[in-house]
């Protein structure tokens, strides 16, 4: 929390050779060199010199972003206001969800679903949704944020959660599971959902911080799923999904369900505890 952001760049240190003041940029939480062998290798999160940019404080007037050429992605142009949103959601909660997707090894034609539905479990419904999913199954008992998996792409709602949930996905995919399982929530609860509910051979997507998570040798060993996530390396997808919100063929910023001035922080992180909002969006 607090290491979303984006606008418009003020100051550059004498280092920076490819970010020019007056630029609007968006940033990943975990800057990057965007240039060392893991970064080459697409996991710019793990990079040699990554920096975890919230420890800075983004939800303030004005942030320091180190490895700025590496870290940060320029858009086009000054973007229009009602683009803000779309543009701040690729900066993690997007881009987490797309990195949750493809990690769930995601397919066209393929049965794809999502436990959480959160800002993130929503945005990996979106992504999943874009990389072809043809039946689209979201966790949610929350009625607003089913109304908004359901724009967004999912083709059926579960609320059951649990082994009651894991019985139900079984029940829409004849006996089977999903063929990939996007986690987004980080408890043992929710991994555990995951797990069961994906069929043999399948994939486990994991973007969810997790916590209290532990598995046992025998439910890992006889799973017979493969398993990937950990933090987004967000980086990777930036230029794209920037590119996608930016002609309209996207639209991640509805998951801003709550508008607040900055010095409102904390009643939105009320809102959010409250599940009164999915997630604020904070303006100067």
């Amino acid at each position: 929390m607090g290491h979303e952001y984006c606008g418009i760049v003020e100051e550059v240190g004498s280092a920076v050779r490819n970010i020019k003041p007056g630029q609007f940029v968006i940033g990943s939480f975990f800057a990057s060199d965007n240039a060392c062998a893991i970064c080459q290798a697409d996991y710019q999160s793990r990079c040699v010199q990554s920096e975890y940019v919230g420890a800075g404080g983004a939800q303030a007037p004005r942030l320091r972003v180190p490895l700025a050429d590496g870290t940060l992605v320029a858009t086009l142009d000054i973007p229009s206001d009602d683009l803000i949103p779309g543009l701040l959601a690729t900066s993690d909660v997007l881009g987490t969800g797309w990195f949750g997707a493809g990690a769930a090894h995601v397919q066209p034609g393929k049965t794809v679903a999502v436990v959480g539905d959160g800002a993130v479990g929503l945005c990996a419904v979106l992504a999943a949704k874009q990389m072809g999913a043809a039946r689209l199954i979201a966790m949610s008992r929350h009625e607003t944020r089913q109304q908004l998996a359901r724009a967004f792409g999912a083709t059926d709602i579960v609320t059951e959660r649990g082994d009651e949930g894991v019985a139900r996905i079984k029940e829409l995919t004849a006996g089977l599971g999903a063929h990939a399982v996007i986690e987004a929530v980080g408890s043992q609860e929710a991994m555990m959902q995951a797990m069961r509910a994906t069929r043999p051979g399948g994939h486990v997507g994991f973007v969810g911080v997790s916590h209290g998570v532990q598995l046992s040798r025998q439910e890992l060993f006889y799973a017979e799923v493969h398993l990937h996530g950990g933090p987004a390396p967000v980086r990777r997808f930036l230029p794209a999904l920037i590119d996608l919100v930016w002609h309209g063929k996207i639209q991640p910023g509805k998951v801003f369900d709550l508008t607040l001035p900055l010095d409102q922080v904390a009643e939105g992180y009320r809102a959010m505890n409250e599940r009164r909002a999915i997630k604020p969006l904070l303006r100067l």
